[in-house]
């Protein structure tokens, strides 16, 4: 960045000193939401252990996944009206909350609501740390940042599991809460203090609270039926065919309201504009093989190769390595060549990795190469289309678009869990240790391989979608 542009950005947003300690806050910021995705599955048994109902174990993950992702879209439009940080330091606030009370939890239950409590803080927290990011770094810098964000997710995803592991093994598995007071405290405070927005001239845009019910109630049922279906119920039951149907009259009438609505809390004429529409698309396909991946390659790793939980870990940690690599790497790529182009040639390698995962064979190594290649092409995919999209609007649509980016993400991870274990279940044996058994175990990864496959195919055409766009505008884009 130029002096010049860095005292427009700084202007622009009222910013006090260098953007580096408001990077750090973000990194904090984000390593809470990752942390607590991978920190909890290794203390799962031990908590059921010591509070009971081992039965709603499946739930501490669900109510966390669910809060989080029907609420992205309401953060979204929330940031765009009142502004990053004050939608920033409510969610660091909910989630602080969350895990104090999950600390001091005195039941199954109630350890499952203080879940969703910080499940709503984490909706706030991802789409506004990539939206200021995008506010207060150039174009020609938001590939490196976001890949510094995604390394978090690459960080935690050995640490979570290994913390996890120590505090509920040799201290007590309530420190997996206690952890995030203070990285909360750290990141809001120098949130609080370094970064601060001016306000917007202008009248403030009304919220449009029938339309954010109607969302957030047609959300919400939509994903649990997708996450619980299958597991919880059967798909066929009179309460999953009650739940899709209640979500199918929430968001019709969503739709009828926004369409009526002067400020809808969800624009959908966002998603008629090509940019917005190619990168949501997009961001389907990357929840989908994102949670594929992650559920079924530790699966494949001990159950079909015969290896060990470590090993496993290892082997889907490649992912989350080549991520962050690519993703940082990405900006070169498209300011010279454009977006759509950088995320075509990622789709690709995505496909490519996926294919090799065809042909996996009994060394592990081949399963950790084939993620890793994954990997490199995620990488090149999911920045460059966030960012293309952020691009395509000013600063009082962003939040809207990077939140829309989230939730595409979230509803595509939600319908990987069902179609894949749709498929899984198909064609496997659960042995009386509920782990999946028998000689279809193999078959059945090797149909998660290929859905896999046909959803990095599905890709290829949606990131074709995109627009063709400048480099040299892109290049001197702020």
């Amino acid at each position: 960045m130029t002096a010049t542009s860095t005292s427009a950005t700084e202007t622009r947003l009222g910013l006090r000193g260098d953007r580096g300690p408001i990077l750090g806050a973000l990194m904090l910021s984000t390593s809470l939401v990752a942390l607590d995705v991978t920190i909890l599955a290794t203390a799962s048994t031990t908590i059921a252990r010591e509070l009971g109902a081992f039965e709603q174990v499946p739930w501490l993950f669900s109510a966390y996944t669910l809060a989080q992702a029907v609420t992205v879209p309401l953060y979204g439009r929330l940031a765009d009206v009142f502004g990053r940080k004050r939608v920033m330091m409510v969610g660091i606030g909910l989630f602080l909350l969350g895990s104090v009370l999950c600390a001091v939890a005195w039941s199954m239950p109630a350890l499952i609501w203080f879940r969703v409590l910080q499940g709503l803080g984490a909706g706030a927290i991802l789409p506004m740390s990539m939206t200021i990011a995008s506010d207060i770094y150039t174009l020609a810098e938001r590939a490196k940042i976001q890949g510094y964000l995604a390394s978090v997710w690459a960080a935690s995803s050995v640490l979570g599991p290994t913390l996890g592991g120590v505090f509920s093994q040799f201290v007590s598995w309530r420190w997996i809460f206690w952890v995030n007071v203070p990285i909360a405290l750290v990141a809001g405070a120098v949130l609080w203090r370094q970064f601060q927005e001016k306000e917007r001239a202008g009248e403030r845009q009304p919220i449009d609270y029938l339309g954010a019910v109607l969302l957030t109630g047609g959300s919400t049922l939509l994903v649990l039926g997708l996450l619980e279906g299958g597991h919880a119920w059967g798909w066929a039951t009179p309460q999953s065919i009650g739940i899709f149907a209640a979500a199918v009259v929430l968001l019709a009438a969503f739709v009828v309201s926004a369409r009526r609505s002067a400020h809808p809390i969800f624009d959908l004429g966002l998603l008629r504009r090509r940019v917005v529409g190619a990168s949501t698309a997009a961001g389907l396909g990357v929840g989908v093989i994102t949670l594929g991946l992650s559920t079924y390659v530790p699966i494949y790793a001990q159950g079909v190769l015969g290896v060990g939980p470590l090993v496993a870990g290892f082997a889907l940690a490649s992912l989350l390595v080549g991520w962050p690599l690519a993703a940082t790497l990405s900006g070169r790529v498209y300011l010279a060549i454009g977006f759509r182009w950088t995320a075509v040639i990622g789709a690709v390698i995505v496909l490519v990795g996926a294919l090799l995962t065809l042909g996996a064979g009994s060394p592990v190594w081949h399963i950790s190469v084939a993620v890793f290649v994954i990997g490199l092409g995620m990488g090149l995919v999911a920045v460059p289309t966030l960012l293309a999209a952020q691009h395509s609007v000013d600063w009082g649509e962003r939040g809207a678009v990077t939140a829309t980016n989230m939730f595409s993400r979230s509803i595509g991870q939600a319908v990987g869990v069902a179609v894949l274990g749709a498929v899984v279940n198909a064609v496997t044996t659960v042995g009386a240790d509920g782990a999946p058994e028998g000689p279809g175990l193999a078959h059945a990864m090797h149909l998660v391989f290929w859905c896999v496959t046909g959803v990095a195919a599905l890709m290829i055409g949606t990131v074709l979608l995109l627009p063709r766009d400048n480099p040299r505008v892109t290049q001197s884009a702020q």
